[in-house]
């Protein structure tokens, strides 16, 4: 998500960038005191625990990805590098008691991959509820649901996924994640990305506060770094429960990096006060696969593809690894043909698979929103704080080049291939801007309705990252009453927005819709926040547009 909070005071300003030899060496310090906050003390002749739960993800028609990381001494915590080698068992069976095993084996644990381990587990049945657990050392870890996708030939009558984005840990709980897991309806669960933010504590958007602190304090720019923040997250117990309840398929953005990352830098990183990108980058990368459930695709990067029966195939975007730096909004170069979010391998990929599919719909999961988005029609007092929300000048031109409006010669050129080979029913599933939409992707938004859609698209709002109202400091819904209509009105193609809330979403797919729910949490900074529907929107097979209907599924 792009944005720019930073202030020594811990309120929310576009302040001046801070970047110092002076952090890069206290990033590179020693590692006992910040490390070990992130987890509860325990007694050194204590036995191994799973203080991290279970996790699951990418789900096959006969496996999926198991994953826990296992604490097997004191010492032994995120980014120490410390502790002994440590056999861990695993177990997977057709009851939750496990009883009825249908397959166990084990790995060794290590400090060289941060005691983390995953067992990709092959030989099951499709479309089935499977239960496991890992146990070390006389230890048993939680036991968690996990779940088949169908086999690939299978009439699938339906599908249901929980989606969420951006989970910034300081700025309050996840109860999104608790009220998910409490469903338990769920086939897999979508994070469109931002699954945890590099900032240090205070420097990103909290509405002023500091709910709960981070670890590392400081902004992580280390393997250890990007570790112990990753070991910080999975010890919230709404994110354990949630993933212990049905399994994860997973992308990243940017802020499993850097703000605004692209190919060969970041908005918030400073080559040489801050290490290199390079170094950077694959410490970041090493760290997210290690505690992360997601098998790790072409060259290390997160774009794959996964298959639901006839009903759906999921086309997952990295949309970071690859991209050109974003362009300058006074330059005009968005439009320049050499320029890509994609990289060229990566959309010749999704082209193809996407003329290749044979499946009712073509989901797409998308990090940053493709659908066009002007605001330059919106009044000052509206656009300076959309613009501190997306990282704008607040003088010059409206556009947020950090999404695939930044990259247009790639929207072009995809959206074309839909419409060119008549390929029907692609749905966009996005996170990132921290309000929730529902758009259809016009081919030429200028003449939108006039010109066709090419596909339509949901965006989830966040679970906890800053949104609108919680930048100008007023009750939710404020800002939302008065810029959605103005944002509407400039972007035909927009059906709905919400700019203040946060929650998550339920898709749920047949073979005649592809609906979203959309659902917010009471109070972010709330533990027991509660949740509520707000509203829904399909789209019917065949239209490639989006209709409001008024009941979630």
């Amino acid at each position: 998500m792009t944005s720019r909070y930073r202030s020594s005071e811990g309120v929310n300003s576009l302040t001046p960038r801070r970047r110092t030899v002076v952090k890069a060496a206290a990033a590179a310090a020693v590692l006992a005191g910040p490390l070990a906050a992130a987890l509860p003390a325990r007694a050194a002749d204590e036995a191994p625990a799973f203080l991290h739960g279970v996790a699951s993800g990418d789900p096959l028609p006969d496996g999926v990805l198991l994953w826990t990381r296992v604490t097997p001494t004191a010492e032994a915590i995120p980014g120490s590098g410390l502790g002994p080698d440590t056999e861990v068992g695993w177990t997977v069976a057709k009851d939750k008691a496990l009883t009825n095993i249908v397959a166990k084996g084990s790995l060794t644990a290590t400090a060289a991959s941060d005691h983390t381990v995953k067992a990709d587990i092959r030989g099951l049945e499709p479309a089935t509820d499977y239960w496991f657990r890992f146990s070390a050392g006389g230890t048993d870890s939680p036991v968690a649901r996990t779940r088949t996708a169908p086999a690939a030939d299978a009439a699938v009558p339906g599908l249901r996924f929980g989606v969420v984005s951006c989970a910034n840990w300081e700025a309050g709980y996840f109860a999104s994640y608790r009220h998910l897991a409490a469903r338990g309806d769920l086939d897999a669960w979508l994070h469109l990305g931002d699954y945890i933010y590099e900032y240090g504590t205070g420097e990103y958007g909290t509405r002023g506060t500091v709910v709960r602190q981070t670890s590392p304090t400081h902004e992580i720019l280390t393997l250890a770094d990007y570790r112990t923040r990753h070991g910080k997250y999975k010890t919230d117990p709404d994110l354990q429960a949630l993933h212990h309840k049905a399994p994860v398929v997973a992308i990243w953005d940017d802020h499993e990096f850097a703000n605004d990352a692209w190919s060969g830098g970041a908005e918030n990183h400073t080559e040489d006060a801050e290490g290199t990108w390079a170094a950077r980058q694959a410490a970041a990368r090493q760290a997210y696969f290690e505690w992360m459930p997601v098998r790790p695709a072409l060259a290390g990067t997160t774009y794959r593809r996964l298959r639901f029966g006839k009903l759906a195939d999921l086309s997952l975007l990295d949309l970071r690894s690859f991209r050109s730096q974003q362009a300058s909004t006074a330059s005009g170069s968005v439009d320049d043909p050499d320029r890509t979010i994609t990289g060229r391998a990566q959309l010749d990929w999704l082209k193809a698979g996407l003329k290749a599919s044979d499946t009712a719909w073509r989901l797409v999961g998308n990090s940053v929103m493709i659908s066009p988005f002007a605001v330059g029609s919106l009044s000052a007092d509206l656009f300076k704080p959309l613009a501190k929300l997306l990282g704008l000048p607040e003088e010059g031109i409206a556009l947020n080049t950090d999404q695939w409006d930044g990259y247009t010669d790639d929207r072009r050129e995809l959206l074309a291939h839909l419409r060119t080979n008549a390929i029907r029913n692609t749905v966009f599933l996005t996170g990132d801007i921290h309000m929730a939409w529902a758009n259809d992707v016009p081919v030429d938004a200028g003449t939108y309705p006039l010109s066709a859609s090419a596909a339509t698209e949901f965006v989830v709002t966040s679970v906890t990252s800053d949104n609108l109202d919680d930048i100008v400091k007023v009750p939710e819904g404020t800002v939302s009453a008065v810029a959605a209509p103005v944002i509407r009105a400039a972007n035909r193609h927009v059906h709905w927005v919400d700019t203040d809330r946060h929650g998550y979403g339920v898709l749920d797919i047949t073979a005649d819709r592809a609906q979203m729910d959309y659902y917010v949490v009471s109070d972010r900074t709330n533990p027991n926040a509660t949740s509520s529907w707000t509203r829904s929107y399909r789209t019917r097979t065949g239209t490639q547009k989006v209709e409001r209907t008024y009941d979630p599924v």
